[in-house]
């Protein structure tokens, strides 16, 4: 008698039908091996946002019981295996229902598995990912992260890998034989079948101790109850801007103080406050209001308030005024203002490797050329 679940960190919309798929497979396969099992989405997440942190969930149990038992909750409590399809979520996720910031492996049960797929190695990751006080295992998949939409699929067999994975870290769950049958029957593609044996075949795991990570307190908040809501439909509005982090020059628009945005992004701007000819159009055109106005008359952007859409870059006329660079790059939300003005020869040296890795390396977040899928889902069958 066993109950096993598993659940799927994703970015809403971008990632849904690759964390559909996921799930889906697992219980296909673990009906080959004569368990019963479910998939579905969290409730919260409906509907999705962009980009948005969101989760799906399959869980699989001995008998028809245990199963009902186990969707008579909300959301799993406890995982067996989280699997995390954007290494930026290793920072944490917030959800659009406002649960405040939760770390990747707050589900993960002791000597449960982390899988991420990721260009960065172990320590990279575990810099990123919150302490727990439990041991689990880490297990990595090579791989950028594959976004496409909600009716456009990019079937780069991301989702034939962790599968693969998945079946090495938790065979207990669903074997490798099973997996591989479905996998067969459902898509009638030996391409597919083969990429789940090699990522079995690959995979390693490396072993995160107890307080092993990112000692950082997630920021949370106390939501009203019923109780203490107020009276009838009451939604505040925003506080007023004033100036510049409450001085008499520039500006700074009031934000949400209990959702900050910035884990639903991949990708963040780098500013060159050199070149800025102050224009106002990063500043107009944002939509998530995320720039401030310095007294100098610069755009510093406001990291907890950024959701890494591109929108900025997009309209600077300026060429590498504002770059979008991989949120793995970075391990805080300071202001780039005030690290320009601190030491402005340190702040461009630093900005002139990061524009020119961007410029010189795979894009390793989100669409960048047309034709460049394909020419990743043939470097993957290559591989």
């Amino acid at each position: 008698m066993a109950t096993l679940a598993v659940e799927v960190v994703y970015r809403g919309i971008f990632q849904r039908t690759l964390a559909r798929n996921i799930v889906r497979q697992i219980v296909f396969a673990a009906r080959k091996d004569g368990k019963i099992g479910t998939a579905f989405g969290r409730y919260s997440d409906s509907p999705e946002r962009n980009g948005i942190p969101a989760k799906q969930f399959a869980i699989v149990c001995d008998t028809a019981l245990e199963l009902e038992e186990s969707l008579a909750v909300y959301e799993a409590k406890a995982v067996d295996v989280t699997i995390n399809v954007d290494d930026a979520m290793c920072k944490g996720i917030e959800s659009w229902a406002w649960y405040g910031l939760q770390p990747i492996n707050e589900l993960t049960k002791s000597g449960g598995t982390l899988i991420v797929t990721s260009r960065q190695d172990a320590d990279s990751l575990i810099e990123d990912i919150h302490q727990k006080d439990t041991p689990y295992d880490l297990a990595i998949i090579p791989s950028t992260v594959s976004f496409s939409g909600l009716w456009v699929y990019k079937d780069d067999h991301t989702d034939m890998r962790i599968l693969g994975t998945l079946c090495k870290v938790c065979p207990e769950l669903v074997s490798l034989e099973a997996m591989l049958e479905s996998i067969q029957e459902q898509t009638d593609n030996s391409t597919k079948v083969a990429s789940v044996q090699r990522a079995h075949d690959r995979t390693t795991t490396r072993l995160v101790e107890p307080g092993e990570g990112n000692s950082e307190t997630p920021f949370s908040f106390d939501m009203p109850g019923w109780k203490t809501m107020e009276e009838g439909l009451v939604i505040r509005g925003l506080p007023e801007g004033t100036g510049f982090r409450g001085g008499d020059e520039g500006y700074q628009p009031g934000r949400s103080e209990v959702f900050k945005k910035w884990s639903t992004r991949s990708m963040r701007p780098v500013i060159n406050f050199d070149t800025c000819i102050k224009c106002t159009l990063c500043w107009l055109q944002c939509p998530d209001t995320c720039f401030d106005v310095t007294p100098d008359g610069l755009y510093d952007a406001n990291m907890e308030s950024c959701c890494g859409c591109g929108v900025c870059e997009a309209v600077c006329p300026v060429p590498d005024c504002v770059t979008m660079v991989s949120e793995a790059e970075f391990n805080d939300n300071n202001s780039q203002w005030d690290a320009w003005t601190a030491d402005k020869d340190g702040y461009n040296k630093w900005m002139t490797v990061l524009v020119d890795q961007t410029k010189t390396e795979t894009r390793t977040h989100g669409f960048h050329h047309v034709g460049g899928y394909d020419e990743e889902i043939t470097a993957t069958e290559e591989a």
